[in-house]
């Protein structure tokens, strides 16, 4: 049997990644591939214990060190309890957000050192990597007009500065420069309708790549 793949999609917030997630499981279902969903950070019962404390956004004074292990830790559970046993059942694992993710907000935001998170994140992958990673890319204050007009509350994350907001957004647009096989960056102030479509292609042209 071959082993599945892993497929994640990332970038800013009201960006749409939920919808196309959304868009992705629904095509996912209608081919009757077989597939798990999950998120970064949680994906397990551990991880998703580390996501309250991360996002909670009571605690302004988390330090930035601080927030980086909690990512390590939650990643490191994610890799070894849910995504390598699913891909070695041959299963499409599909993740909202991974390991860029780490590089975007707490390297080119926070301005923590690159190689102490490569370090952490060495750790928890444990040489472990993601086929592809979807990014969605918006401008920051768009992506928050869209968060802000759908009613929804902010999480630590997204009451950072937009100067910070505008790093991270640099940092995904960094690596996919630096990485262009492991990357496809979607411009998504498109309509939805395309950006779903580009979406489901990457994810296609990944599948038949791995599993073909």
């Amino acid at each position: 049997m071959n082993k599945g793949c892993m497929i994640v999609c990332d970038g800013g917030n009201g960006a749409g990644k939920s919808t196309v997630l959304r868009a992705i499981e629904e095509h996912l279902k209608t081919k009757q591939y077989d597939y798990v969903m999950t998120r970064e950070p949680g994906g397990t019962v551990i991880g998703e214990k580390i996501r309250e404390v991360l996002l909670c956004s009571d605690t302004p004074e988390m330090c930035d060190v601080t927030e980086l292990m909690l990512f390590a830790a939650a990643r490191a559970q994610h890799v070894r309890e849910k995504i390598i046993p699913s891909i070695n059942a041959g299963k499409v694992v599909v993740s909202d957000r991974f390991d860029s993710a780490t590089y975007s907000f707490q390297h080119y935001g926070r301005g923590l050192s690159l190689a102490l998170i490569q370090q952490l994140n060495n750790i928890a992958l444990d040489g472990f990597k993601a086929d592809v990673t979807i990014v969605l890319d918006i401008d920051p204050v768009k992506g928050l007009e869209r968060v802000i007009s759908r009613g929804s509350d902010l999480d630590r994350m997204e009451m950072a500065n937009i100067e910070f907001l505008h790093k991270a957004r640099n940092g995904y647009l960094e690596q996919a420069k630096a990485d262009p096989e492991r990357f496809a960056v979607i411009d998504a102030s498109q309509s939805l309708d395309v950006v779903i479509s580009d979406a489901v292609k990457v994810v296609e042209r990944v599948i038949a790549r791995k599993l073909g």
